[in-house]
């Protein structure tokens, strides 16, 4: 009887390791194959080769980068092709970061999923790149045009009488407002939105073709935990999304868990992420708003987040200063 028990274990054992083993050459076969579900850059490429995928991407996405952008300023204009600026479509980035996406978790995991026909719901975002040193070469010669320094007014005495000069404002073209600009047209021409944090005064202002649309009082990371100060860029969108609490000191024994969206969720309505764990999101503690009490995140009112979240899609810039 134990014989028979321990031969049929073994058999047992055979069959999970030879099903595991098929599992496992038809995983690595398709190491090559992006996810269903994936869209890059908002095209669909689940279920292609990388190589197709790439191609497909060129194609999508590619003409958009030649139609260059116009800057206005008054009556005046300069134009900026992509070329100028070295601007190119970063596909195969594009498709490195979506394979990324569908290889996550455990063979046995991918392969029974893509047995099933499962997708994997992930957005990679649209990557350009350029030349740094060139977009800035072109926004200093359109400074140049349009820069004129501040003027104190003046009292000069001249006898019996004091000849006076009038204070006039200056002007100054904001380089990385103008940067995050041009960048954006070059993806999307049809997006005009621009998000703006000012840390210093807690406001978060949304601008619509250069011009401020709106203000918001946001609350900022605490000290220590700062908002990361740059140039970002919307890459991650959520309705009421669930809480991945990072793996840090300050999280305790909730390091490393997911909190499903709920009263013990502080990530609440809406979340747009722009940079590594860092977002903006609603909270129900409105007595923080107005300083800097977060994690490194940027807090709005509920009501606010949910004005804001329709107007800024992926890809919008986002200056933190």
């Amino acid at each position: 009887m134990k014989r028979a028990l321990t031969i049929g274990f073994a058999a047992v054992l055979l069959v999970l390791a030879v099903g595991a083993g098929g599992l496992y050459a038809y995983d690595s076969s398709r190491s090559d194959m992006i996810a269903h579900g994936i869209t890059a850059g908002g095209v669909d490429v689940g279920g292609l080769s990388a190589a197709r995928a790439r191609d497909v991407l060129e194609r999508s996405l590619g003409p958009k980068l030649g139609q260059g952008v116009v800057v206005r300023w008054h009556e005046r204009g300069w134009t900026v092709q992509a070329a100028a600026v070295d601007a190119k479509l970063g596909a195969d980035r594009m498709v490195r970061e979506a394979l990324q996406r569908s290889r996550e978790g455990t063979f046995l995991g991918r392969a029974v999923r893509d047995l099933r026909g499962d997708n994997v719901r992930a957005a990679v975002p649209l990557r350009v790149a350029h030349s740094r040193t060139k977009l800035f070469a072109f926004i200093d010669s359109v400074a140049k045009q349009i820069d004129s320094p501040a003027v104190s007014a003046t009292i000069n005495p001249d006898g019996l009488a004091l000849n006076t000069t009038a204070s006039h404002e200056g002007i100054a073209v904001q380089k990385r407002f103008l940067a995050a600009r041009i960048l954006r047209e070059l993806r999307d021409p049809t997006s005009r939105h621009v998000v703006t944090i000012d840390r210093a005064h807690f406001r978060l202002r949304l601008w619509k073709n250069l011009q401020l649309a709106h203000t918001y009082t946001i609350a900022v990371g605490r000290q220590g935990l700062e908002t990361p100060a740059g140039l970002y860029e919307v890459n991650d969108r959520q309705v009421n999304p669930s809480w991945h609490v990072p793996n840090s000191a300050w999280a305790g024994e909730l390091a490393g868990r997911v909190i499903p969206p709920g009263p013990e969720d502080p990530i609440k309505a809406r979340w747009l992420g722009f940079y590594n764990g860092a977002g903006i999101h609603g909270t129900d503690e409105i007595s923080s708003l107005g300083t800097a009490a977060s994690h490194g995140c940027i807090r709005m009112s509920i009501p606010d987040v949910e004005q804001l979240f329709p107007l800024v899609p992926l890809h919008t810039p986002i200056y933190v200063g």
